[in-house]
């Protein structure tokens, strides 16, 4: 390295990250009294694993946006499918992601770096060019889960300098960010997922990162599609607000190109070993919590007896398994409290084994999805639509043949129908599934303020019990920001609402406020 080492005080506690889907990384080891430089390989596995994992921690993601959507429901603690989510609970997603973000933003500074950007190209790992453009998708894809749970937030960006990006700064650390308008914050990830995938399409027959990269294994090209369908969502949910900067984004990614198969999928696959299973894994079987069921809606609808399909769904053995008596029962959702021991573990249906799998492969984002977004673009097309469901179906391993008899049922593509496939295929994808449900107002089978959501005798009375939210009147549509926040970047905090709104869980964000 010329003569020096340089020396970075960055050593997160995720980059001991010894294995992944099986793999072996390489390890990490620091004399204290010869500190060395971290690989961007290594920030790159510690920044995946930790982003995925706070993404879908078990406090926001399971007890918050999985209940939200309906696809979960509490069979112990009922108040959280009525919308009672500790406060505290976003704390720990607030503080991962920004973490992870730590972690990207490194890899770009140390590219940057005169002192490091030759260094950090040694032995095959990729481009300084190439290496940023993955950080700066990661960080995209970040601030865009961050953005949707909140709002408003701190953000900062590679490609602007905008004065309301104050996020991540250091030397001197920023501790009293300003929070970024949304609007700010979608129309820079758009620029700066264009910007990338442009950068990697240009390169798509290397590699960066190797195996280090959980989720390409390296493959510029699939980071570039992934960097495109991404663009394809987030323009898709501002189209109704920038319909001008939503359709160039729109066209462009589209003709560069976007995922054109179940093998494009961005997918973080977990390890059967421990500590490094997947979150759902880890919140039931290791810690051995029997209180998350699939909920009645998602086995109604599966059943054929809800929603518009009226049609078996083969992946219904797949999101969950038969109760003790071999029969698909779903979690009432929205139970009252009194009413949360009626159905004790062994008659409902917990999430199925592939679901909750230690090796379960986390999706940021998949090839049904993109269809599904293509027809809506499309005018609710047809084509695309069925597309969209064989994808989901075939991503989930059923039969060919059962898939073709399930689309041989199909009724043909409208609005409904089209959201409420997506909204299947999104099953498990606990934010972006709530966030398309605030977006759109679909699928409309979804439990709503004062549907009855069981009744039947109870120690020899006819009951009824119907859904009563604790919070609101309708699903949230957001969390509340941290606490830390509220007393330590006060000022900023209060600027922030004052442009948004009450720090309510009924605060609407930005893209999807009316006006």
């Amino acid at each position: 390295m010329k003569g020096y080492k340089y020396i970075i005080g960055l050593l997160l506690a995720t980059l001991q990250f010894a294995g992944c889907s099986d793999r072996v990384f390489e390890e990490i080891n620091t004399d204290p009294n010869k500190p060395a430089a971290v690989s961007t390989s290594s920030l790159l596995v510690g920044g995946e694993r930790l982003l995925i994992n706070t993404v879908r921690n078990p406090d926001l993601n399971l007890r918050g946006a999985q209940l939200y959507a309906q696809y979960f429901s509490q069979n112990i603690y009922t108040d959280q499918s009525r919308y009672m989510i500790p406060v505290n609970y976003s704390d720990a997603f607030w503080t991962g992601v920004n973490r992870a973000l730590n972690n990207l933003n490194e890899i770009i500074k140390l590219n940057v770096d005169e002192r490091t950007k030759e260094w950090v190209t040694t032995g095959g790992v990729g481009t300084n060019a190439n290496q940023i453009a993955i950080a700066r998708i990661l960080k995209s894809y970040a601030f865009h889960n961050l953005t949707d749970v909140f709002g408003d937030i701190p953000y900062q960006s590679y490609g602007s300098k905008d004065p309301d990006f104050e996020a991540l700064q250091q030397n001197p650390d920023n501790l009293t960010p300003k929070y970024a308008p949304q609007e700010k914050i979608y129309t820079d990830i758009l620029n700066e997922l264009k910007q990338s995938a442009d950068t990697l399409l240009k390169y798509k027959e290397l590699q960066t990162f190797k195996n280090s990269d959980i989720i390409y294994d390296g493959n510029n090209l699939k980071w570039a599609k992934f960097a495109n369908s991404l663009r394809l969502r987030l323009a898709n949910r501002v189209a109704h607000k920038l319909p001008g900067l939503a359709a160039e984004h729109i066209n462009d990614a589209l003709q560069k190109g976007v995922f054109e198969s179940n093998a494009d999928n961005a997918v973080f696959k977990y390890s059967n070993s421990s500590p490094n299973e997947a979150p759902l894994y880890q919140a039931t079987v290791t810690a051995n919590r029997k209180d998350f069921a699939i909920s009645h809606v998602i086995v109604d609808v599966l059943k054929g007896d809800r929603g518009p399909f009226g049609i078996v769904d083969p992946r219904l053995k797949v999101f969950a398994k038969p109760n003790s008596k071999g029969v698909y029962f779903g979690q009432p959702y929205g139970l009252p409290l009194a009413a949360a021991d009626l159905f004790p573990v062994d008659s409902v249906s917990l999430p199925g084994t592939v679901i909750n799998a230690a090796n379960y492969g986390e999706v940021l984002m998949e090839y049904a999805e993109v269809q599904f977004l293509i027809s809506e673009i499309k005018g609710w097309d047809d084509q695309t639509y069925k597309k969209g469901v064989r994808a989901s179906l075939e991503k989930w391993q059923v039969d060919q043949n059962d898939i073709d008899s399930y689309l041989s049922l199909l009724p043909i593509a409208n609005k409904e129908n089209v959201l409420s496939q997506k909204y299947l295929a999104l099953f498990n994808q606990g934010i972006e599934g709530w966030s398309e449900i605030r977006r759109t107002g679909y699928p409309l089978f979804l439990v709503k303020k004062g549907d009855v959501v069981w009744s039947g005798v109870v120690k020899g009375t006819q009951v009824s019990y119907p859904f009563l939210p604790e919070v609101g009147d309708g699903i949230p549509s957001r969390f509340i920001y941290p606490l830390k926040e509220q007393s330590t970047n006060r000022t900023k905090y209060r600027e922030a609402l004052e442009r948004q709104g009450d720090d309510v869980v009924s605060t609407r964000v930005w893209w999807n406020r009316n006006n």
